[in-house]
C-alpha cells in the first residue's frame, strides 16, 4: 500500500485564486448531473474517483517521494558544505549575532525586525552552550567560544527546507512532476539563496516561511474547492494563518506575503458572493472562518512573539534610549523610587526631553572645541549624577529662605545650576559647533565659584501642558506631570534638542541648542525627579504609570517603524529595486587573503525568471486585448488553468517587489529574495505550459538541459558563495557585467 500512496488531484483551477463557477460544496453537489461530471473529469478538472480524498490536492507517488528525498540530500550538501568557513564574523552577523548575545544576557535592545528569526538563532546558540559574551563587533573578527556553526545551521536548515516546499507547492498547483523537480533544483542551486542561508542572517527564515505560507494556502484552496468546513479544510486554513504570523514575525516584508494571500482571499470571497447557490449564511461562515484564521490568528502569533521578546529582555540595555521613560522603568535596573511631586526653587531635579527618546539634560567637565569653548551641554539617555540641576530664582531676593517651598509658576524667571560642576545653563549669540545656522544658538555651562552669573543664564518657564489627573500640573511645575518650555529672554530662543549627535569630542551624545525657530515638540521638557531640602517625608509623591503588554507592544511597533524609516544613509553596497531583476550588483559580505564572500545570484536562474515574469505580463495583456476583440481564448480550459496559476504567482511576485519602490530607506539585493521565489515558481509554471504538448521524455530532456545550465552557473560563481580560493583570471572571467564589483 505504501508504494501506491496517491493523493487527490485538485479541481481546476488549482492555484490560490479560483474563478467564478469553480467552487463546489457538498450542498451543491446534487445540482451537477452525471454528464457534467464526466465532461469535467475528461478534461482533468474534476476530482478523481478514489475511495478517499486526502487533503491538499497533492498527487505524489512513492517514486516521487524518493526522488524528492534525493533532492533534499543534494540541497543539504550544497548549503552545509564548509558551513564553518569562514571562522569569523560575516556581514550582518555583526548585528544578528549581537542580538543573540543580548537575548542570552537578557539585555534590552531595539531592532527594526520582529523577533522570531532572531529567537530561533538564539535558541540554537543557547542550546550549544553560548554564554553571550562575544561582541560580534566587526566583520572579520575571529570567533572565540561561540557555537557559530550551530547558529548558522538555523538559516541553513530552513534554506534546505525551502527546496521540498517549492516542489510540493507546484505539485499542489497541478504542475507536472518534472516541473516541480525543476523548481526544487533551481532553488537548490541559486547562488544568492545559498549564500544568504549559510550565515547568521534573517532572510533564509523569511523565505522559508513565505514558501510555507504559499504551500499551506495552495493546499487550503484545493481543499476549499473539494469540500469546505471539513477537518482537513480547517487544518490547512489554520496552518496558513500560523504561517502568515510566522513570516511577518521574521521581517515586516512578511506583510507583502499577507497582502498576497489577502488578494487571493478577496477573490475567493468575491466569487462566492456571485454564486447564487451560496446562501448568505454560508457566505458569512466562509468570511468569518477566513477572518479568524487569516487575520486574528496571525496577529495573535505575532504578538506572542513579542511577549516572549519582552519576557526574555527583562534587564536594562543599550536599547533603553529608544523607548519612553514609562517603558524604560519596566526594565530591571531602571526602576525608579517614588519622587516628590512638588518642584520649587532650590529643588534638585533631573530634566528630560519629551521628544527624541527622552534623554536627560546633561553636562560634564568637557568644553566645546569651537565657539565659546565653554562647558558642553548635551542630551544623555542614561541615568548619571551629571544629569542633576538645581533650580534658582533669577530674581534677587535678599531675604529669601532657601528652606522654604516656592513653587515654579508660569513665566517665572529661573537659573539652572549644574550641581556636579557648578556651571549654570547658559546661552548667547554664538552658533553651536554642529548646527551652525543663524537661528540656532549655542547652549553651554558657564560660571565660576563665587560668581552669581549674568542675564544670559536666565530662562523663562512656559507651561505647555499638564496631566488631567493632577489639576495643579497646569498651574505650576509638577514632577512627571507638567510639560514646559524654557525661553531665553535675552535672545528669544527656546532650549531645544533634536536627533543630531555630537562628534567624538562630544561622546556622540545628542546636541542641545537654543533655537529661535524651535519645533514645538523638540522644545518640550519635563521634570523626572525632584528633591528639596525641606521636603517632608509625607509630602505627595509620584511615579511613572508603567505600561502593560499592549502599551509596550504598540510603543515598540512605533519605534521600529520610525527607526526603519530613518535608515536612509547610503551604504557602499546598497542598491535600488530597478536593478534587482537584472542582477546588476551584489553585496560584499567578507574579504580576506584573496577569498571573498559576495552575495551574487545565479545569472541563468535570475535572468530566466525575470524573462518569464515579463513574458507572462505581455501574454496576459495580449489575451485581454484579444478578448476585447471578441476572441474566446478564456473558453479554453488550458488557458484558464495556466492563466489562473500564473496570475497567483505573478501577483505574489509583484506584491513582494513593487512596494520597495515606495521606500526611501536603505535597500539591498537580498530584499528581492521573496519576489525571486515567486519568479522561479512562475518560470517553472511557464515551462509546464510550454512543454505541455511534448512527450514526457522530451520534456524531461528540456528540463535536464536547464538544470545543467543552472548547475554550471552555480559552480562558476561558487567561490563567491563559499569563500574559497580562486585565481585572478577566474575572478575576471566571472565578471560578466561591469557593475559586478567583486574582486580578487
Amino acid at each position: 500500500m505504501a508504494a501506491n500512496v496517491r493523493f487527490r488531484r485538485p479541481a481546476s483551477p488549482p492555484p490560490g485564486i479560483a474563478y467564478a463557477g469553480q467552487t463546489r460544496f457538498p450542498q451543491q453537489r446534487q445540482h451537477y448531473d452525471a454528464d457534467e461530471k464526466r465532461a469535467a473529469a475528461s478534461k482533468g478538472f474534476g476530482p478523481r474517483r478514489t475511495k478517499s480524498y486526502p487533503s491538499g490536492g497533492l498527487n505524489l507517488t512513492m517514486g516521487e517521494l524518493k526522488l524528492l528525498f534525493l533532492v533534499v540530500l543534494i540541497a543539504c550538501g550544497v548549503r552545509l558544505f564548509r558551513l564553518s568557513k569562514p571562522h569569523s564574523v560575516v556581514f550582518d552577523e555583526v548585528h544578528f549575532g549581537k542580538f543573540a548575545s543580548k537575548y542570552i544576557k537578557s539585555q534590552y535592545f531595539v531592532d527594526v525586525h520582529p523577533p522570531l528569526a532572531k529567537l530561533l538563532i538564539t535558541f540554537a546558540g543557547f542550546a550549544f552552550g553560548y554564554n553571550g559574551h562575544f561582541d560580534f563587533k566587526d566583520i572579520g573578527k575571529m570567533y572565540e567560544n561561540v557555537p557559530y556553526v550551530a547558529m548558522r545551521m538555523v538559516p541553513a536548515t530552513l534554506g534546505v527546507a525551502t527546496v521540498p516546499l517549492a516542489y510540493l507547492t507546484l505539485r499542489a498547483l497541478d504542475c507536472r512532476a518534472t516541473t516541480a523537480l525543476l523548481a526544487s533544483l533551481f532553488i537548490t542551486f541559486e547562488n544568492g539563496l545559498v549564500t544568504q542561508s549559510r550565515h547568521i542572517l534573517l532572510d533564509s527564515p523569511l523565505i522559508f516561511f513565505t514558501a510555507l505560507t504559499v504551500f499551506f494556502w495552495t493546499g487550503f484552496t484545493n481543499e476549499d474547492k473539494h469540500e469546505p468546513f471539513t477537518t482537513n479544510w480547517w487544518t490547512w486554513l489554520v496552518l496558513s494563518g500560523l504561517s502568515l504570523g510566522a513570516v511577518v514575525s521574521c521581517k515586516w516584508v512578511g506583510l507583502f506575503t499577507i497582502a498576497t494571500i489577502g488578494v487571493s482571499t478577496i477573490w475567493q470571497l468575491w466569487n462566492l458572493l456571485g454564486d447564487l447557490r451560496v446562501t448568505p449564511r454560508l457566505f458569512i461562515r466562509h468570511f468569518m472562518a477566513r477572518a479568524i484564521c487569516l487575520i486574528a490568528l496571525p496577529i495573535i502569533f505575532y504578538m506572542l512573539m513579542f511577549q516572549i521578546h519582552f519576557l526574555i529582555l527583562e534587564n536594562s540595555g543599550d536599547g533603553d534610549g529608544f523607548m519612553s521613560s514609562e517603558f524604560q522603568h519596566t526594565l530591571k535596573g531602571r526602576g525608579m523610587a517614588d519622587t516628590f511631586a512638588d518642584v520649587s526653587v532650590y529643588s534638585t531635579v533631573t530634566i528630560r526631553h519629551v521628544n527624541t527618546q527622552g534623554g536627560y539634560l546633561h553636562s560634564h567637565p568637557h568644553a566645546y572645541p569651537g565657539g565659546s569653548q565653554q562647558q558642553q551641554i548635551t542630551l544623555y539617555p542614561h541615568r548619571d549624577h551629571n544629569n542633576e540641576w538645581q533650580i534658582a530664582n533669577a530674581t534677587v531676593i535678599s531675604d529669601y529662605d532657601p528652606t522654604s517651598l516656592v513653587h515654579i509658576t508660569p513665566n517665572m524667571r529661573i537659573k539652572l545650576l549644574h550641581t556636579a560642576t557648578g556651571k549654570r545653563l547658559h546661552s548667547h549669540d554664538v552658533r553651536p559647533p554642529v548646527s551652525d545656522v543663524d537661528f540656532q544658538n549655542e547652549v553651554s555651562g558657564y560660571g565660576v565659584p563665587g560668581y552669581d552669573g549674568d542675564a544670559n543664564d536666565d530662562w523663562i518657564v512656559e507651561i505647555d501642558d499638564g496631566d488631567s489627573r493632577d489639576t495643579e500640573s497646569y498651574k505650576r511645575l509638577r514632577t512627571l506631570r507638567t510639560k514646559f518650555r524654557l525661553k531665553h529672554p535675552m535672545t528669544g530662543c527656546y532650549l531645544f534638542s533634536h536627533k543630531v549627535k555630537l562628534p567624538d569630542w562630544g561622546f556622540e551624545q545628542q546636541e542641545v541648542t537654543c533655537n529661535k525657530n524651535a519645533v514645538h515638540d523638540n522644545s518640550l521638557w519635563y521634570i523626572e525627579t525632584s528633591e528639596h531640602v525641606n521636603n517632608s517625608p509625607n509630602a505627595p509623591k509620584v511615579n511613572y504609570k508603567l505600561p502593560g503588554f499592549f502599551g509596550k507592544f504598540f510603543e515598540l511597533q512605533r519605534v521600529m517603524w520610525t527607526t526603519n524609516a530613518g535608515l536612509t544613509d547610503r551604504h557602499t553596497f546598497d542598491s535600488r529595486p530597478d536593478s534587482w531583476p537584472l542582477l546588476r550588483r551584489g553585496i560584499n559580505f567578507w574579504v580576506k587573503d584573496h577569498k571573498q564572500i559576495y552575495l551574487m545570484g545565479n545569472p541563468m536562474i535570475w535572468w530566466s525568471s525575470t524573462l518569464a515574469v515579463v513574458l507572462y505580463a505581455l501574454v496576459r495583456g495580449f489575451l485581454v486585448l484579444r478578448q476585447k476583440r471578441g476572441f474566446r481564448d478564456f473558453d479554453n480550459t488550458k488557458v484558464v488553468k495556466y492563466n489562473t496559476l500564473c496570475s497567483f504567482l505573478f501577483i505574489g511576485w509583484a506584491l513582494h517587489y513593487f512596494p520597495f519602490f515606495l521606500m526611501a530607506r536603505q535597500l539591498f539585493l537580498h530584499h528581492y529574495f521573496p519576489a525571486l521565489y515567486f519568479a522561479i515558481l512562475l518560470y517553472c509554471s511557464v515551462f509546464d505550459l510550454v512543454t505541455s504538448t511534448l512527450r514526457p521524455r522530451v520534456r524531461l530532456y528540456a528540463a535536464g538541459i536547464l538544470v545543467v545550465l543552472a548547475i554550471w552557473n552555480f559552480q562558476h560563481f561558487a567561490p563567491l558563495a563559499y569563500g574559497t580560493e580562486w585565481t585572478r583570471a577566474q575572478c575576471e572571467n566571472a565578471k560578466w557585467m561591469k557593475t559586478w564589483d567583486f574582486s580578487w
